[in-house]
């Protein structure tokens, strides 16, 4: 079992490589996506990324339980999940314990039979956020990262579309 989280900014090329990541293990892929489409713009960049994929992934739409589908899926092809940032979006929005959830995450990924792939994006490297809400989200996201990072087998870091291997 591999446990592989590909983080970088946005546009950088990661969701394309987690897809590539993805695809190198045996069996049918499983996507999942932490997305929701809330507007029209979400709907197009959803299109993409399934146009892009093709119609040979199994498709779970899950943006709070986590964990639960990655236990569902087990024993099948490789998940890839993207993204952990929009994951953690969606719990803080729904006032979740965050902290609880990511530990919850990291603690169940050593008892998984099949690989799974993560993306996350690297929110840490910009300006301080001139809002609290904006500053708490940078900081958890920093503190989710290197919780899933530690976890992981494997750590690749995307610019320009181009991989670096971190761990």
């Amino acid at each position: 079992m591999a446990v592989i989280l590909i983080t970088g900014g946005a546009r950088s090329g990661k969701s394309k490589r987690a897809e590539l990541r993805t695809r190198a293990f045996p069996g049918q892929p499983v996507y999942v996506a932490t997305a929701e489409a809330l507007d029209i713009e979400m709907e197009a960049r959803i299109a993409r990324h399934r146009a892009r994929r093709g119609t040979d992934w199994i498709e779970r739409e899950v943006p709070l339980d986590l964990v639960e589908v990655l236990v569902a899926t087990d024993g099948g092809g490789a998940r890839l999940v993207d993204c952990l940032t929009l994951w953690l979006s969606n719990l803080m929005h729904e006032q979740r314990d965050w902290e609880r959830e990511v530990s919850k995450l990291a603690g169940t990924l050593p008892r998984l039979k099949s690989p799974v792939v993560f993306v996350t994006n690297e929110v840490g490297l910009g300006i301080v956020p001139d809002n609290a809400l904006a500053r708490s989200f940078r900081d958890a996201a920093g503190i989710m990262n290197q919780t899933i990072a530690a976890a992981a087998d494997e750590v690749e870091f995307v610019v320009a579309g181009l991989p670096m291997k971190l761990k």
